[in-house]
Formats: C-alpha cells, sequence, structure tokens
C-alpha cells in the first residue's frame, strides 16, 4: 500500500496516491453512486427511499454502502424527525460537490445509451449550460439538507 488517508472514522488504505485511484475506492461500486445520485436529483434520504429505487438494491448491500459513505465522509446520519427509531441520511459537502460528475454521467450515459430514461429536455438543459444545472443542483439540494437538519433539531 502506497499511502493512508486518514477519514472521519476510519483509515483507507490506498493503492497510490492518484486522485481517480482515491475516487475510485469511495465511490467505486455502483451502489454508491447511485446512493449520491438519489440524494441529489430525488432528495432520498431514508432507508426505505434507497429501496424504492428502480434498481433494486438489496438490503445487506444498502445498508453496506450507507455505512461505507458515512465512514468516508459523505453522508452523515441524523435521527427521522417523525420516527426517532428511523435514520436520515445526508450528503456532506464532499458529496455535494459530486453535482458537476453526476451531470457528467448523466450526459454521457444518455449519449450512450439506446434505451436511456432521461428526458430529451433534462439533457437538453444540462448541455445548454452545465455548470449552472450543477450549481442549481447543489443549491437546491443544500437547501433541503437544511430544512431536514432543521427539523431534526426541532424534535
Amino acid at each position: 500500500m502506497v499511502a493512508m488517508k486518514k477519514s472521519a472514522n476510519k483509515i483507507c488504505e490506498q493503492r497510490s496516491p492518484c486522485p481517480i485511484n482515491f475516487a475510485v475506492e469511495v465511490l467505486g461500486d455502483k451502489w454508491s453512486l447511485l446512493i449520491v445520485r438519489d440524494c441529489l436529483l430525488a432528495n432520498k434520504s431514508a432507508y426505505s427511499d434507497f429501496l424504492q429505487s428502480p434498481e433494486g438494491i438489496s438490503t445487506n448491500i444498502l445498508a453496506d454502502r450507507l455505512k461505507k459513505l458515512e465512514q468516508n465522509g459523505m453522508l452523515e446520519k441524523l435521527p427521522d424527525p417523525l420516527n426517532g427509531k428511523k435514520q436520515n441520511y445526508l450528503l456532506t459537502e464532499k458529496s455535494i460537490t459530486l453535482a458537476s460528475v453526476i451531470t457528467d454521467l448523466i450526459i454521457w450515459g444518455a449519449a450512450n445509451d439506446e434505451n436511456t430514461g432521461a428526458s430529451t429536455a433534462m439533457i437538453k438543459k444540462i448541455k445548454k449550460d452545465q455548470c449552472a444545472f450543477s450549481k442549481d443542483l447543489q443549491s437546491r439540494y443544500r437547501d433541503y439538507a437544511k430544512e431536514i437538519k432543521k427539523q431534526s433539531l426541532i424534535s
């Protein structure tokens, strides 16, 4: 192992100091990126919300990915304001900044998947000004997360 990087709750051994390697180690499975997608694009935050995604993640994999994302500082866990036994998972700033990566993946996927479910209108909107779309996505998510945090503090 070339480098050791300390994160919030765990020490992550890296195979190399390459930034792409780091990104792949943190986000290198499809489920982690889909969880970030669901948070950013659909304001999903509850465990049950993620289970409703069309890709059909299993409960054991979902629990593992949520834990991994939290340990790597990508998610924070808060008690649900309506049910203290449940948790909300919110993206941290580190994850929110992935909005431009997510929009790049949307454009690439839509252009290369003949069965894409992405609407033509959304793709046009992203392509028109991708930077503005990403910034708007980040801003809307930050507002959403702020409201969830506020509700958690009230209850």
